[in-house]
Order: C-alpha cells, then structure tokens, then sequence
C-alpha cells in the first residue's frame, strides 16, 4: 500500500466531511430538515391546465418517434457502411429510449385518462424495446410511493451496509464499477437489486399481489412474441444483420435509462438524505430527487429530466413538466436544485455518475435520516483487480 496513495484518498474523504449530512460551511440549509410547505402547497402552485391530459397530442409523439425509430432502420439498411452504423446505432438507442419513456407516461397514467388506450400503447412501445410492461409499470409505481425510503423504495435503492458487506468483491465491482452499473437493467428486471427478490415476469413474484398476476402474464405473453420475433429476424436477416439493427441499440437504450434513473437519485453535489421509519413522507421523498439538464436530448426523451415534479405528481403529462416545474420552484425554494447546465452533449453527467459510483456504497443499517456512506476499501479493490 502506497503511503502517498494511501495519504490522498484520505484527505479526499476528510474533504468530504465538509458536506456531511448535505450541509457545508459557506450554507446551513439543511436538505434533510422538514419543509415548510406542504405538498397541497405545490400542487396549487401548478396551473389548472397542466393536468390536462391530451391524448391526441400524446398520440402525436408515439407517431414521431415510431416514424424517426422506421427511417433509421430504412436509412440503416440502405447505407449499411461501417461508416454509418455508429451513427444509427446511437440515434436509434436513444429513439428506444424516448419509447421507453412514452411507454412510461401510459404506466402512470399521464398519457390519457382512459386505460384502455394506456394499457395498449404501452404494451406496444414496450414490449417492443423487451420491457415487461405491466411488471415494470407496478414495480416503478412501488418506487413512486415509496421514494427516498430505504426500506421501501424499488429503483436504485441503497443498500443497508449488513447486505453491502456480504456482497462478493466481484459483486461489488460490477455494481460500483463504469461500465457495468449501465447494463444493469435487464438484470433487475429479472432479478431484482441485491437484498431483493422477485422476477418482473414471475406473476407469483413478492413484488405483485394476487390481483396483478393476469397482467403480468399478458406482458410476460407479449415479451416472450417479441423474443420469438426477434429469433425469427435472426432467420431471416441473419443474426450479425439482426444484432445490428435491433441488439447494439437495446444496449444503447439500456445505458440511457440506467444512467437516467441513476442520475435522478444520486449523484449530487451535496449528499441527499434517504428516510426510515417515521421520519419518512412522500413529500420529504420525493424532494430527494434531483432534475437533470440532457442538452439537446430534453426534448427527444419527453423532458424527463424535470424529475422532481414527475415524481411529486406523476399523474403531469410530460409535455407540461416544465412549465409546472417553473410555477413550483418558488414554493419549494431551496429544496429544489438546479440542474447544471449542460452543453448540446451531456458529457459533464459522465463525471457526476462517476464521482457518485465511488462514493455512494451504502448507508447504515440504523437511523432514521442517513446518507450515503463511503467504503474505503472499494478503491483498493479496484487497484489489484
């Protein structure tokens, strides 16, 4: 063991204390302190007509991104050059990606206000890109009522240090290590995080009730036809041509929402807290989250990064974020961050996800506010693997 290496991971952590419990020395507010506001406070903040769901207008983003998704598989089949495959390969995962998220708006209910029309849209944007829509739509509405709670949140959610401790090394390297923490998802969707159990295609899995289990296996039903498609593409096309057009950009797709939904938990520059117990609320939660500015991407990915106000009320069609997160910030005042603004590319979340993944582990196994704790030995770890 380096003593100079051993010297300058020390003084980073001591500069960290700095931000203990979200709090430096230049700024005593208090992140994890009670708001003076009330969530009614919030909501009546937000005009009238941002509730109002359109469905012809939500209808018209499903049509352009299905147009963008078919004439980047035309243009792809056409050029098919080495020169132009990154190319598509890139644009097509993110078009995935803006599926995902329409797809998403249908599973909480913001896409219309008739579930018949959000149930078919959203089995067809989903199953398309191999998302289990009905166990996904559940599992993220667990995570929507229970954000910010150690115990009870279902996306991206700390792991007390008992369950982090008996991770394997290579367990832990794979979770806190760029970049496999990217290509996580289709692991949760069928296994859960560490310290969980459960299959999102399972109907008899912990994470449904009895009533779920004929939706879940319609989604499971339409999962496995896509599968079943894409083996006969594969026939047709040949596997090399079907991992091309359909394979690096599912990938692409899963690297955009690992990195989303990361991002909008952690990452920021002061610690956040993550609740027990009574001192848990819905409000105090769903102000946990952080927004995120994707330069040229907000609009392809349906303004997702308006978060906090997504998560406060998801039932805001997308299209009506941003003006609602514009009403809200003088309510919520402090305990809304600003997101950094990022240039056309967000190059600069690379660095926070980063920053993040080496400093975010774990938190204590008691405590009813806590935050995220550092393991000092996950960087020696690195070092001799």
């Amino acid at each position: 063991m380096s003593p100079s290496i051993n010297d300058s991971f020390a003084k980073t952590m001591e500069d960290k204390k700095e931000y203990k419990n979200g709090i430096n020395g230049q700024d005593d507010f208090d992140p994890s302190a009670a708001p003076p506001f009330r969530i009614a406070d919030i909501r009546a903040a937000i005009p009238k007509h941002c509730w109002v769901k359109n469905p012809w207008r939500s209808m018209s983003y499903v049509f352009r991104d299905v147009i963008v998704v078919f004439a980047l598989l035309a243009a792809a089949a056409y050029f098919d050059t080495w020169f132009f495959w990154p190319v598509y390969w890139v644009a097509q995962g993110t078009m995935f990606w803006a599926l995902f998220v329409l797809g998403h708006d249908c599973g909480h209910g913001s896409f219309s206000d008739d579930p018949i029309l959000n149930n078919v849209v959203g089995h067809i944007l989903h199953s398309a890109i191999l998302v289990p829509y009905h166990g996904w739509r559940i599992s993220h509405k667990t995570h929507h009522q229970n954000h910010g709670n150690v115990e009870k949140d279902e996306s991206w959610v700390p792991m007390p240090e008992k369950v982090y401790k008996d991770l394997g090394i290579r367990t832990k390297l794979l979770r806190f290590t760029i970049p496999f923490p990217l290509f996580a998802y289709p692991m949760y969707l069928w296994y859960r995080s560490p310290g969980k159990t459960g299959s999102h295609f399972n109907p008899y899995s912990s994470l449904f009730s009895p009533q779920d289990r004929k939706q879940i296996m319609t989604s499971t039903a339409c999962w496995i036809a896509m599968v079943g498609f894409l083996v006969y593409l594969s026939f047709e096309l040949g596997s090399a041509m079907t991992f091309k057009l359909y394979g690096v950009p599912y990938l692409i797709f899963v690297v955009w929402l690992d990195l989303v939904t990361y991002l909008h938990h952690h990452g920021y520059e002061r610690k956040l807290p993550w609740y027990r117990g009574k001192e848990w609320s819905y409000l105090r939660g769903g102000l946990t989250t952080v927004d995120r500015d994707y330069g040229v991407f907000n609009s392809i990915q349906h303004d997702i990064g308006t978060h906090v106000i997504h998560h406060l009320f998801p039932q805001i069609p997308h299209y009506h974020l941003v003006e609602a997160t514009k009403a809200a910030k003088p309510v919520i005042g402090k305990y809304y961050r600003e997101p950094q603004k990022s240039g056309p590319i967000p190059i600069h979340l690379l660095k926070i996800l980063v920053s993040s993944l080496r400093e975010d582990h774990y938190v204590s196994n008691s405590g009813d506010v806590i935050f995220y704790e550092t393991d000092p030995n996950m960087f020696w770890i690195r070092r001799s693997e």
